[in-house]
């Protein structure tokens, strides 16, 4: 049976993906699939860059505003709900065209990635256990159920440690196990991937600064301020987004707004340089440098004709 092709832009944050998914929609009767895990998330918009309904420009775009800031949303559940979408843009003869810059977002739609138990008590004993008995003493577990996944995993990361025990509670099998079987599978699709970034690393930093000086104008400390009157937590998984957990600490301990700003652009550009790093790995993508366009026209004519090139 044929796999299905979808088109995916990827790129470190700020550098023109949402435009570019737009643009292309409209050039090859597409809708988008954000890809984003922080743009899941109800009323977190300006910290996100979550796309306006003018940005958008009458295409539709899928997978925003799916869950609550206090919910505990995993990539498994991304998956789970992305792909209906995905087929249903299929079965009406348009393409999927899925937008954004978490990389293991992606990867697990494009490759039909499969996993196994989800949210179960087994994680809230784990998590009990590495709160009372601290969290050598699972890792030490850990390394006696599956060695290769302790020494992947290392002493510090809670969240993988937990995770892997509770698939072998639930399971029996090892997450090195499950992963192994999982990645033994064809691909659920067939990506054709544009990759867009800056040859010279400062016309990023530059783009980001830009970006989070606009948020600023635009009411990102409002919109923290406003999230924090509701009742989300400031430790939950959402507010530890960049943006949103640097603005939260400086209004919860009387700090400089501006300075918090400049540290939400350093730690935009840490994040940008990993999720590059993420991408590059796919020796697929079809880079795109702003610098070697004279605009944006030329860069969304030379991402439409690899595009149909490639049979979308």
């Amino acid at each position: 049976m044929p796999v299905s092709k979808l088109l995916v832009i990827v790129g470190p944050t700020a550098s023109g993906k949402t435009r570019m998914g737009v643009e292309l929609a409209h050039r090859l009767n597409g809708e988008v699939v954000s890809a984003d895990s922080m743009q899941i998330y109800r009323r977190m918009d300006i910290g996100t860059a979550k796309p306006t309904p003018a940005e958008m420009d009458g295409v539709p775009h899928h997978m925003l505003d799916v869950a609550e800031p206090d919910e505990d949303y995993s990539v498994a559940r991304y998956v789970q709900e992305a792909v209906p979408i995905v087929e249903d843009i299929l079965r009406r003869g348009k393409l999927p065209i899925v937008v954004g810059g978490t990389g293991l977002y992606i990867d697990s739609l494009v490759s039909g990635r499969t996993f196994a138990v989800q949210a179960t008590g087994w994680r809230e004993r784990l998590t009990v256990r590495a709160r009372e008995q601290g969290l050598e003493d699972l890792w030490q577990e850990l390394q006696e159920i599956d060695p290769e996944a302790a020494a992947r995993i290392g002493l510090r990361d809670e969240k993988r440690i937990i995770r892997a025990l509770e698939v072998w509670y639930e399971s029996g099998k090892t997450i090195t196990q499950h992963n192994r079987e999982t990645q033994q599978r064809p691909p659920r699709y067939e990506a054709v991937t544009v990759g867009l970034s800056f040859q010279n690393r400062q016309d990023l930093r530059n783009r980001i600064a830009r970006r989070v000086d606009e948020m600023m104008k635009r009411g990102l400390v409002d919109e923290v301020q406003s999230l924090l009157a509701q009742g989300v937590p400031r430790r939950c998984t959402a507010m530890q987004a960049i943006g949103y957990k640097e603005i939260a600490a400086a209004l919860e301990q009387g700090g400089d707004l501006t300075a918090a700003a400049e540290e939400v652009k350093l730690r935009t550009g840490q994040y940008a340089k990993r999720q590059l790093t993420w991408f590059r790995r796919n020796r697929d993508t079809h880079w795109l440098l702003w610098e070697s366009v004279p605009d944006f026209e030329a860069a969304r004519q030379k991402a439409a004709e690899f595009a149909e090139a490639q049979g979308l």
